[in-house]
């Protein structure tokens, strides 16, 4: 036990100190850096009409402000910080005034990590995100690549950092469950349930085109129709007509006029 308390309390110093040395959260370039970066990364921000993207943008800067985003083995840069805060403002735009209490500290690796936070040496390393609980709680650990392939036209209905925030939203009730209670009715908290476990079937018997891995839990449900919801909003509603008119109520935002 004593063994296990000494290599959690070194794993933390290890990542304080080396995130340290590469970098903070704040934008380093001028102001207009960021909106061009926006203008040509972030396809959610070019869909909106010129009052939303000056909204969009007050908030970007507004994350930026209130979170820190740190580096290990690599420095931070303008593109990292834009989209790390484009990831957190999509799922709570359609909430104004909307702040993550339950995060504090982005932590940014080369690539994707191990349980043990180790982001090479091994062929473990198959986590590109997560969000932090016990001693890391109130962090958010992310891979560059698995980000930047999250905003890239390949992506797919992918987007890994939409979902890690998209599990910040879900425990920001206490529980990570898939039923977000901070942003949907209790009432339609029934009709959710039942709406997860008929796609998940569907999903199990091979007639739906939801990445497998929402299979694992209500929780990971619930971020991976929510990254296909943001990323592929024409196709998901083609596709998933009543789940898209759930997730558009539950992110109180229709993404198809």
């Amino acid at each position: 036990m004593i063994y296990f308390i000494i290599l959690i309390l070194a794993i933390f110093l290890l990542i304080y100190f080396s995130a340290a040395k590469t970098g903070g959260g704040r934008l380093k370039s001028p102001q207009g850096s960021y909106k061009k970066l926006l203008r040509e990364e972030v396809v959610f921000y070019q869909n909106l009409n010129n009052t939303e993207k000056i909204n969009f943008e007050k908030r970007v800067m507004d994350f930026l402000e209130e979170t820190h985003i740190e580096g290990i083995g690599t420095e931070i840069t303008d593109l990292d910080r834009v989209l790390i805060a484009s990831s957190a403002i999509i799922p709570v735009f359609g909430f104004a005034g909307w702040r993550y209490k339950n995060l504090s500290n982005v932590i940014m690796y080369p690539n994707t990590f191990d349980k043990e936070f180790q982001f090479e040496g091994n062929n473990n390393r198959s986590i590109m995100g997560m969000v932090g609980s016990g001693f890391m709680n109130g962090q958010m650990l992310l891979s560059r690549a698995a980000l930047y392939h999250g905003f890239s036209k390949s992506s797919g209905n992918e987007n890994v950092a939409i979902h890690e925030f998209v599990h910040l939203l879900d425990k920001s009730d206490g529980n990570i469950d898939g039923i977000p209670e901070n942003l949907q009715a209790h009432q339609y908290a029934i009709p959710w349930l039942k709406m997860m476990q008929e796609e998940m079937s569907k999903i199990e018997n091979g007639k739906s085109d939801i990445n497998p891995y929402a299979l694992t839990n209500e929780a990971e449900f619930l971020a991976v129709v929510s990254e296909y919801f943001f990323s592929r909003p024409e196709k998901f509603k083609d596709n998933h007509p009543e789940l898209y008119k759930q997730l558009s109520l539950i992110f109180g935002i229709n993404l198809i006029e």
